[in-house]
């Protein structure tokens, strides 16, 4: 047994490397062609290199075999696959092959007829430093960790669960401890650099890094995959036209309701189908939940109770405050996405964000024009917020499936449906007036006798989700709209 190797490839000699394992059925296979490899290069005054990651012993029949059980040159050289030969000549690789091919190995190593007795190929076996109960401590070990966070030490005693309690980094519910390993996995998700700084959150106007985003993306649950999108749902919250600030101070329903369009809905599982808005689905639920713990855990927007105060003022709040993402629902909408709508090209992945409440049904099972299912969804629409109160409040309109079919059987998209709910929400300035059929609230004496619209230009906003069966669409009530409150935000995702 030689000494470990390196991973660098300028620390070998010139010549082929191959990295094995004893326990590979195609290694131990493959022992007669690197006995006959080390024989032939020997002859033309090259080398083979055998590094081996389970058994510095393996293959006996190989002088000068390298213990790579460290596996730090499988993981620097991207090692994924036994048995590998690298052709390397002055530090750098020329060529590569993996599993067992006789065309392949002759044609990288320039010695004929390799072990004749063999069949042509057989496939390989996994790397153990892609092994996924290694390759964290692996990446801990390697990657040349230059994480700025705190280290946090957790007592020999202490429940690792209970600690994301203790410490306040919770939502509520149980959150993973953000270890290194799982933060520097997080990482790999995007391509910007851990230190960029993304947003100033609120309420405490704090520099939020990439880095500092994925210790809370940890924290919530998120896969590396959905990690651009949570990158997005944060820059856009912390924008002034969304008004994050505004939104936590303020005692209404509402927080941040996220739709996502583009392929990266799909490419990550993201739902936008059978329950879009509840639970069961990971990137839905953790994405949405990775942007309420930076503005909790780095803004320092956190509720307050009957015992202690918070930036939250929410008098009720609802349930969509822990996690409110969704995807559109895109292949078979009767509408554009909402983000071309909304000025994104087609096939862009986007995010939009808006200050919405929890949904309210709008239940008709027996229109089947589209004339008399856009009264129906006009009569629910005149209840957001109040009957009486009109243009301070935008909402978001999602039209299911088996509804959708009634406006796409008719050619009726999403401007022909908002023309027609425009002049449904045009409501008479007597009924909105306070006093008015016997209810305080409403608008000033000064609106009677004319016509007020339900929401401002713009407000009412349309997209399509839901699962394929249910004559159900629903209605996400907004904030107020506007300069003094929260506008709709939409935003490339990008890597």
């Amino acid at each position: 047994m030689l000494q470990p190797t390196s991973g660098l490839l300028s620390d070998t000699s010139d010549g082929v490397i191959a990295v094995v394992k004893q326990d590979c059925p195609t290694c131990e296979l493959v022992v007669p062609a690197l006995e006959q490899l080390a024989a032939g290069l020997s002859e033309v005054g090259q080398s083979l290199t055998v590094l081996s990651q389970d058994d510095p012993d393996f293959p006996q029949s190989i002088t000068g075999v390298l213990d790579e059980r460290g596996l730090e040159f499988s993981w620097h050289n991207q090692i994924e696959t036994v048995p590998t030969l690298l052709l390397v000549k002055d530090g750098k690789e020329l060529q590569r092959t993996v599993g067992w091919s006789r065309e392949q190995w002759e044609a990288l190593s320039g010695i004929a007829e390799l072990a004749p007795d063999l069949p042509e190929q057989r496939p390989g076996c996994g790397s153990l430093s892609v092994d996924p109960n290694l390759s964290d401590e692996l990446t801990v070990r390697f990657s040349g960790s230059t994480l700025h966070s705190r280290r946090i030490e957790i007592a020999v005693l202490e429940d690792e669960m209970e600690a994301g309690f203790d410490r306040g980094w919770s939502d509520g519910l149980p959150v993973v401890p953000p270890t290194e390993a799982r933060v520097l996995r997080m990482l790999q998700g995007t391509t910007r650099d851990a230190q960029d700084i993304v947003a100033i959150v609120p309420p405490d106007l704090v520099e939020a890094t990439v880095e500092q985003i994925a210790v809370n993306a940890v924290l919530a649950g998120c896969k590396p995959e959905y990690f651009p999108v949570v990158l997005a749902a944060v820059e856009a919250a912390c924008s002034q036209t969304f008004n994050m600030h505004g939104l936590l101070a303020t005692t209404y329903f509402s927080g941040p309701v996220i739709v996502v369009n583009g392929p990266i809905a799909e490419r990550i599982g993201m739902n936008g189908a059978n329950n879009a808005f509840g639970q069961g689905n990971r990137a839905n639920m953790t994405i949405g939940r990775a942007l309420q713990l930076v503005i909790r855990n780095l803004g320092g927007g956190r509720p307050g109770d009957a015992r202690r105060s918070g930036i939250d003022m929410a008098v009720l709040g609802n349930p969509g405050k822990l996690s409110f993402c969704f995807a559109e629902r895109e292949h078979d909408s009767p509408f554009t996405p909402l983000s071309v709508a909304r000025g994104m090209d087609p096939g862009v992945d986007a995010l939009t964000l808006f200050a919405g409440q929890g949904p309210t049904p709008v239940a008709d099972q027996i229109s089947r024009t589209p004339e008399s299912l856009a009264r129906s969804m006009a009569a629910v629409l005149r209840t957001v917020a109040h009957p009486k109160l009109v243009i301070a409040f935008d909402a978001m309109l999602v039209v299911t499936p088996e509804h959708g079919r009634i406006f796409t059987e008719a050619g009726w998209d999403r401007a022909r449906l908002l023309q027609e709910l425009e002049q449904l929400l045009l409501l008479d300035g007597d009924d909105l007036i306070r006093g008015a059929n016997g209810i305080a609230e409403g608008l000033p004496e000064s609106v009677a006798g004319t016509q007020m619209p339900k929401f401002r230009p713009g407000g009412l906003h349309i997209l399509h989700a839901g699962g394929n069966a249910g004559l159900f669409s629903a209605i996400i009530g907004g904030w107020v709209s506007g300069p003094m409150g929260s506008e709709l935000v939409t935003i490339e995702i990008k890597p």
